[in-house]
């Protein structure tokens, strides 16, 4: 007798942070999105709250009662972006996981393409923006980090992508070994390797709300995927010292010249030694301060905490019991 096809299951993980007018419309467009194919693909929706202080969590609530695909993780308080979804990732238990933020910018319909691209034998698929809708000053900071990150990080990190994608379950169990606390996870997901390949999308403005990443946090995200795949900033401390020293040494040969060959053009460089002192003093700061962030993170990381705290999982079909337990210890399973 021919045997029936395998239905393989696909989870979607949603890190929310204050996203109640949006959760409704997310979850709608999926599900409108993802129905055509429920006959072939066992779908599920794992919705991580982030310690939101609005109505988020309720919504979640209220949305796990009514669709039991739905499965809900409350951390215990707000973690970051990046822990949420390392937190959904320990979690989930499918053939392939989709990430996706939950503003609405990262379009629902591209999930299909980027299932199409796993059934073609991609372990990783990226959704790469083509355009966005976002102000001046964010399309010029994105584009000045990117191409920063290109040129220091050990590895290749595509430009203009985020944390939309869409990862086989072998690449989410080798992601779960990776425990360190300042987290870069499309550094990681580069870093761990598998056969990778982007899909091109336009990225829509945000439906409602405000985003969680304010300049501030941008900057720390920026630091931890520089500082976290690369040693270049260390490296560029001793050049810029070499560079210092050598301009240093002209300066020398400049004064000797004068007082050999100009004496009367001589003027005393009280002011000028002054600002030199001020200029080299800012130097080593800067430099103090690079070696503290590298020596920062050591510090976090031999810590050794966990990851982040879970406070209750609404459960639904996808969460096997152990995987669970081992969100609740706060460090996923090893």
């Amino acid at each position: 007798m021919p045997t029936e096809p395998i239905t393989r299951r696909v989870a979607f993980i949603f890190p929310i942070y204050n996203e109640e007018e949006n959760i409704d419309l997310l979850h709608k467009t999926v599900d409108e999105v993802t129905a055509p194919l429920a006959g072939k693909y066992d779908f599920s929706f794992l919705y991580v709250d982030d310690g939101s202080r609005d109505g988020s969590l309720a919504k979640l609530t209220e949305l796990s009662a009514r669709d039991e695909r739905v499965t809900v993780v409350e951390l215990s308080r707000n973690f970051g972006h990046q822990m949420a979804v390392t937190a959904g990732l320990d979690l989930v238990d499918a053939d392939a996981v989709v990430i996706m933020d939950s503003d609405m910018q990262d379009p629902p319909r591209v999930a299909l393409e980027l299932i199409e691209k796993w059934e073609e034998g991609y372990d990783v698929v990226y959704a790469q923006r083509r355009s966005r809708q976002d102000s001046a000053f964010k399309k010029l900071t994105a584009g000045g980090f990117y191409w920063f990150l290109r040129k220091m990080a050990a590895v290749d990190i595509p430009k203009n992508t985020g944390d939309f994608r869409l990862i086989d379950r072998k690449v989410v169990d080798e992601l779960r070994k990776y425990r360190e606390r300042d987290r870069f996870l499309r550094g990681l997901v580069s870093y761990i390797g598998f056969k990778q390949t982007a899909v091109l999308f336009d990225r829509d403005k945000r439906h409602a709300g405000v985003t969680g990443y304010p300049l501030r946090k941008m900057l720390r995200f920026a630091a931890d995927g520089i500082l976290g795949f690369s040693v270049t900033p260390l490296r560029m401390i001793t050049r810029f010292g070499y560079l210092i020293s050598f301009l240093s040494f002209l300066g020398i040969l400049y004064v000797g010249g004068v007082k050999l060959f100009a004496p009367e053009a001589a003027v005393p460089g009280w002011a000028f030694l002054g600002i030199a002192m001020f200029f080299l003093g800012g130097i080593q700061i800067i430099m103090l301060g690079v070696l503290g962030s590298y020596i920062g993170r050591t510090y976090s990381q031999v810590q050794n905490r966990p990851l982040y705290g879970v406070a209750s999982v609404r459960t639904g079909p996808a969460v096997p019991a152990e995987a669970r337990e081992g969100a609740e210890a706060g460090r996923g399973p090893r």
